[in-house]
């Protein structure tokens, strides 16, 4: 067995640790970027209004969806994003930050 340091994969915990060097100035792009994903949820409010107009563009008719149908979306999706921090807060304890930010863009890319 050779003297050199094995070095962690990409996606594990330990290879997240900053070097000697690193520019800490990626960090708030970074966190910025997981803000805008997990506050995406509360940007469905904009188009509640809108969303009861998609057949009668000027007023509700008949088939359009109503309010409360829309309130009981955004509650569910609410519902999931507590659900999410609170087992995914969980899992990125033990697995570090990379393997739970790639696991994350694929659900939220594939519409899970």
């Amino acid at each position: 067995m050779s003297n050199q340091a094995i070095r962690p994969s990409f996606f594990s915990k330990e290879a997240t640790f900053a070097k000697p060097g690193f520019s800490r100035w990626l960090v708030p792009p970074a966190a910025l970027c997981v803000h805008l994903c997990i506050g995406q949820v509360y940007a469905f409010s904009v188009f509640n209004k809108p969303l009861t107009h998609l057949i009668g563009v000027t007023s509700s008719a008949p088939d359009d969806w109503k309010l409360t149908t829309l309130g009981w979306i955004f509650s569910l999706a609410i519902v999931f994003l507590g659900l999410a921090a609170a087992f995914g807060g969980k899992w990125l304890e033990e697995v570090g930050p990379r393997k739970t930010m790639a696991v994350s863009a694929c659900c939220f890319g594939g519409g899970s």
